[in-house]
């Protein structure tokens, strides 16, 4: 009984191995890195195609200003003398600046919407630093899980190895067939006429059978074909 012992225990670790709940909010963790490395994207790109937005309406704005500035210097030091062309070029002029006006007004809401992007892309860089910052303290508490379900796991292990060989080789070989049909549990306690393998309880003439059986014969439930071991509190 007591590889069994042994084999419930490194099964029972390596239980906890598999569901340490660092590895389930690194899961859960991973599906928010992915959706925030898509928000973070989507952010970046609309700040440069709205960084694009702006170099463009400063550009349309400025040949509009060198044109108004000539034709108001012109206009100024009178080098127009022409009274229609100086007529016409008033004109001009304050249509150049109606024109500034509109592209102003184009530029300042590309600024605005701009300055609001590159505070959602920024938002989104320090929601993303906070996730990996997260991620790096989860897998260090993972790590040191596991390295200690490891290390309990290899001394258990050693431990069995020791005592397999005191085994008789048949019923060795026996126990890790039902074992390996049976999770991993091959033998189990008989506890007060109760088989603590499928937790149910012997009838009346298989208990005649077990205590009349010799010390050494090898036992099986016939509920669940795991070998039984007799103990003082069997009931027999």
């Amino acid at each position: 009984m007591q590889v069994q012992s042994l084999d419930s225990a490194v099964l029972q670790l390596a239980h906890r191995r598999r569901t340490l709940p660092e590895l389930g909010e690194l899961q859960r963790l991973a599906v928010e890195v992915d959706e925030l490395e898509d928000a973070l994207v989507a952010a970046e790109t609309n700040v440069s195609d709205l960084e694009a937005d702006q170099e463009r309406a400063e550009a349309d704005l400025e040949p509009v200003r060198q044109r108004l500035t000539r034709n108001q210097q012109r206009i100024a030091d009178g080098t127009v003398p022409d009274p229609k062309a100086l007529n016409s070029m008033i004109e001009e002029v304050e249509h150049l600046q109606r024109r500034i006006g509109v592209l102003e007004d184009a530029e300042l809401e590309v600024m605005e919407a701009l300055e609001g992007a590159t505070a959602v892309r920024d938002r989104r860089r320090a929601e993303e630093s906070a996730l990996a910052e997260r991620k790096r303290a989860l897998e260090t508490r993972r790590d040191e899980q596991l390295a200690v379900i490891d290390a309990e796991i290899a001394e258990r292990r050693r431990e069995r190895d020791a005592l397999a060989p005191d085994l008789p080789k048949d019923l060795s070989t026996l126990y890790a067939k039902i074992a390996a049909s049976r999770g991993g549990v091959g033998a189990a306690e008989l506890v007060q006429r109760r088989c603590t393998g499928c937790r149910l309880e012997v009838n009346a003439a298989e208990l005649r059978d077990y205590a009349a059986a010799a010390e050494d014969e090898v036992l099986r439930c016939e509920e669940c074909t795991r070998i039984l071991v007799r103990t003082d509190q069997s009931g027999l």
